[in-house]
């Protein structure tokens, strides 16, 4: 931990320890980015990770609606899958490390959005075909959770898990402090990277 008084005799010492601070802390926030893929290798994690997800969710939810209304079999199994696709994405499909409650809150609303789709996709299934079997369930709410699934993605990527990535980008563009001549004292507080 550096000193929280630095000295008076020295001119241009606290921007000098501001400039230090400033690099410490950028290159902690590029080595957590650092590992950050790429659009295309996002996507490819987004869909394995997402996919396999939304397999065993299919799964669950054909089993559950044989004990409950199809819905409620969709919200339960909705919600436990959001939280743990979450928790996926923010570790190695988008390389933001742990998710917070932000993203976990910013990923069920786009959850809540595909829940939408896929039920009704199945529901309109039942309307017109009243007795479509397990099967063309499965078919009609795979396709529909495939096509909520690429909406998720760019709402994750864009929105929830590039405030990383945003942040580092405005921090390696800002100016750097203009130097003033003449003895000066500040207190310099340590940061914790980020």
């Amino acid at each position: 931990m550096k000193s929280l008084v630095l000295p008076k005799a020295t001119p241009g010492a606290a921007d000098e320890a501001r400039g230090v601070e400033r690099a410490d802390t950028d290159t902690a926030a590029a080595r957590r980015n650092q590992g950050a893929p790429g659009p295309l290798a996002s996507f490819a994690r987004f869909v394995l990770f997402g996919g396999g997800v939304g397999v065993a969710s299919s799964t669950a939810v054909a089993g559950l609606a044989g004990l409950m209304p199809w819905a409620v079999a969709n919200a339960l199994i909705t919600v436990a899958s959001t939280l743990l696709s979450t928790e996926l994405h923010a570790r190695f499909t988008f390389g933001a490390g742990h998710a917070g409650w932000r993203e976990h809150w910013q990923s069920a609303g786009s959850a809540a959005a595909a829940y939408v789709v896929t039920s009704t996709a199945v529901l309109f299934l039942h309307v017109v075909q009243p007795l479509a079997g397990v099967l063309y369930e499965q078919v009609v709410y795979l396709t529909a959770a495939g096509l909520a699934g690429i909406g998720r993605f760019l709402v994750l990527r864009v929105f929830v898990f590039a405030g990383g990535r945003t942040r580092t980008a405005v921090r390696a563009m800002s100016p750097a402090p203009a130097r003033e001549t003449g003895a000066q004292m500040s207190l310099v507080f340590p940061l914790p990277a980020l």
